[in-house]
């Protein structure tokens, strides 16, 4: 075998992607006490089998400076090539002369610093076994082996008194460096670097990029970019990795400026960048809300042969969920899965916020089963996530269980939201009994009740019809001193929709002391006679300009509701008119060459009642005036993701239009589509115009 000897002088440059770059020992034997008898330099196999070679021994010692002698000039030591046969006694000998020992002993010196006692007494007590004329590279090895923060600074000023002579102080100081960064000790890497200047050891980037990289190891990226910015203070310039690093570092601390800057700089001068680096940048990209420039980075990272690991795919994942992109989630986790990667809590996390976020319940669903299989826990926002996207389609029974799972996981505990979210699904479906027990649930785990969850229970008895429940609750709420807002005000104009007409009195007095402008327009609406449209009508703009954008649209369609369930659909269609003039409905018909359609797909079913009302007027005028008509006309429905009990809008659509004989038909290849034929539409609207 060839022995080493100068196996560890390769620790002392710059790697790309650790900056001090791991010992390669040699193959470990049995540590043996320090030969002191000559080793032997290379062995080396002959060129022809058939030719023999004599031992030859160079007479060079180990104990002479290694490192010096690799640094001189081949002409003066020359090398030496003998064969040994690796099975004579002579080869186990030689082995026990050369570096290969000597280093194994070195590394089981550096065992027993490891779990030895962090006092100077016992620290030198273990590197006495070494002999007197220990050389600095000994000391390399000895402490580029350890792991242990605590006894690093006394084995450090061991070598220190020892070695007699040490031409290049700061190797020695760059391992000690080395295990700090180890073991993410950053105080201890700081303090030592203020000893290294107060003895006049000069830094260079081998030192900067060690504390630079404890740094980021210790998810400090503040600290990472203090010391890089410290570099020039002390005459050492950041070379392509320093600024490579650095650009983590700068988007951890929130600089994007100055990273998505040095990103520029890597891709114009083809700096070398980790996989670490590029999800740091694709994390910045999702959160300014650049998702393209997310994917761009990642094709950009492939391109250059940057394989991605596991926290690039996770930062993929994340991002695209910010963006609304499920589909493009489940092709990234599929390509992590095709490349071998185990997908980690992260990855299930981010899945499931991607799929709630979009309401993919099903996939949702299977992600969190999957994570339940796995034993993964998940924290308390998760599981509000997953419980608030079942809220907003209706799965009961899934919801259900998500609770329960969340109670019986004994580290999480339900919090108001996730009472909130569950009592949203009760109140959806109208089960009054489990709302109210979960009400008391709620009470007795310590939480007083808020306006959110009162809101839910006045929706819960409004789907029950229960009236005098819904005026009870309100009234509680003023006793509890709870400010009705403009959500509570939306829920309960839509249990006034959906109220029948004995009992409007009771809610309407309710609406008055609520918001008393809100309760004036649903009198008129409900009071007035025909000569008042155009109080209504001002009064009712007035209303929807003085409250906030997120609830204007589900007041007017609340206000519509209340319109065709009073059967004033005339009335209904003045108030949608409103809506389409100040922007709260859009794109609602459609016409192109060969299709005129209706989309309601985002409407109530209120307003999608007088929406079609209004487009069969409009066709009519259409017909009346001479224009021709295209050769398909549709109604879209959309997919009916929900399922709460309420009838879906395809199915009051379907009724409606057997109501009116409308030769409109569900498309067997388009799901939540209604169409017809030129000629059947342009025969029923005839029919219809003439009456």
């Amino acid at each position: 075998m060839a022995s080493r000897l100068c196996s560890c002088s390769c620790s002392l440059t710059p790697d790309h992607h650790f900056f001090i770059n791991s010992l390669s020992p040699p193959p470990l034997l049995k540590p043996t006490p320090f030969p002191r008898t000559p080793s032997l330099q290379h062995f080396n196999f002959p060129l022809s089998p058939h030719r023999r070679t004599s031992l030859q021994i160079a007479p060079v010692s180990v104990q002479d400076p290694v490192l010096r002698q690799t640094h001189e000039p081949d002409s003066e030591k020359p090398k030496s090539y003998v064969w040994v046969n690796p099975k004579s006694p002579r080869a186990a000998q030689l082995r026990e002369q050369s570096y290969d020992a000597r280093y194994a002993y070195l590394v089981s010196i550096a065992e027993s610093l490891n779990s030895c006692n962090p006092d100077e007494k016992d620290v030198y007590s273990v590197l006495d076994a070494l002999d007197d004329k220990i050389v600095e590279q000994d000391a390399v090895v000895v402490l580029n082996s350890m792991s242990n923060p605590e006894t690093a600074p006394f084995v450090l000023k061991y070598f220190q008194e020892r070695i007699k002579t040490i031409r290049e102080e700061v190797i020695l100081y760059n391992v000690t460096f080395k295990v700090f960064r180890k073991c993410r000790d950053l105080d201890r890497a700081e303090k030592l670097f203020g000893e290294m200047v107060r003895r006049g050891v000069k830094p260079d980037n081998i030192t900067f990029s060690a504390i630079i990289s404890c740094a980021r190891r210790s998810s400090l990226p503040e600290k990472a970019v203090e010391w890089y910015e410290k570099m020039p203070a002390y005459g050492c310039q950041p070379d392509d990795i320093h600024h490579a690093v650095i650009i983590d570092a700068y988007g951890q601390t929130g600089n994007i400026d100055m990273a998505l800057s040095l990103y520029d700089r890597a891709r114009a001068k083809r700096w070398r960048l980790d996989a670490l680096t590029f999800a740091t940048l694709i994390k910045i990209y999702g959160m300014s809300g650049n998702f393209e420039g997310c994917l761009n980075v990642y094709e950009e990272m492939k391109a250059i042969r940057v394989k991605p690991n596991l926290t690039v795919y996770n930062s993929l994942l994340d991002a695209m969920g910010r963006a609304k992109r499920p589909w493009q989630a489940k092709s990234i986790y599929e390509e992590m899965i095709i490349n071998g990667f185990k997908p980690s809590w992260a990855t299930h996390a981010a899945l499931l916020r991607a799929f709630s976020k979009v309401r993919y319940a099903d996939d949702g669903l299977r992600v969190y089963r999957e994570m339940k299989r796995k034993g993964m826990e998940l924290n308390v926002t998760l599981y509000n996530t997953v419980l608030a996207m079942f809220a907003d389609v209706g799965y009961v029974d899934e919801a259900v269980e998500v609770f329960e799972d969340m109670k019986r996981s004994g580290t999480c505990k339900p919090d108001s939201r996730t009472f909130s979210s569950l009592m949203t699904v009760y109140s959806c479906s109208g089960k009054v009994s489990e709302a109210e027990a979960l009400f008391d649930e709620m009470l007795a785990a310590g939480f007083e009740p808020s306006i959110f969850i009162l809101t839910s229970l006045v929706q819960c008895y409004g789907k029950a019809k229960s009236t005098d429940d819904v005026v009870r609750t309100f009234n509680w709420i003023l006793v509890l001193d709870l400010t009705p807002d403009e959500r509570f005000c939306c829920c309960l104009l839509n249990v006034v929709a959906h109220t029948p007409a004995e009992e409007l009195g009771k809610l309407i007095s309710c609406l008055d002391k609520a918001n008393a402008k809100l309760g004036y327009v649903v009198k008129l609406l409900v009071d007035g006679g025909n000569g008042e449209e155009q109080i209504l009508m001002r009064e009712t703009h007035e209303l929807l300009n003085s409250v906030g954008p997120e609830v204007r649209r589900p007041y007017c369609n609340s206000l519509i509701e209340i319109c065709v369930n009073l059967n004033m659909l005339d009335r209904a269609c003045e108030l949608f008119d409103l809506g389409l003039r100040l922007e709260l409905y859009a794109n609602v018909q459609s016409k192109s060459p060969v299709l005129w359609s209706l989309n309601l797909k985002s409407l109530s079913l209120g307003a999608a009642v007088t929406a079609l009302h209004v487009w069969m007027n409009d066709l009519c005028k259409a017909l009346e005036s001479g224009e021709e008509l295209p050769s398909l006309l549709g109604i879209s429905t959309g997919h009916g993701k929900h399922r709460y009990p309420d009838s879906s809008l395809a199915e009051v659509l379907e009724s409606r239009l057997k109501e009116l004989n409308a030769p409109f038909h569900e498309s067997p290849d388009t799901v939540g589509w209604f169409t017809t034929t030129k000629v059947a539409a342009k025969s029923w609207l005839e029919s219809r115009c003439s009456r």
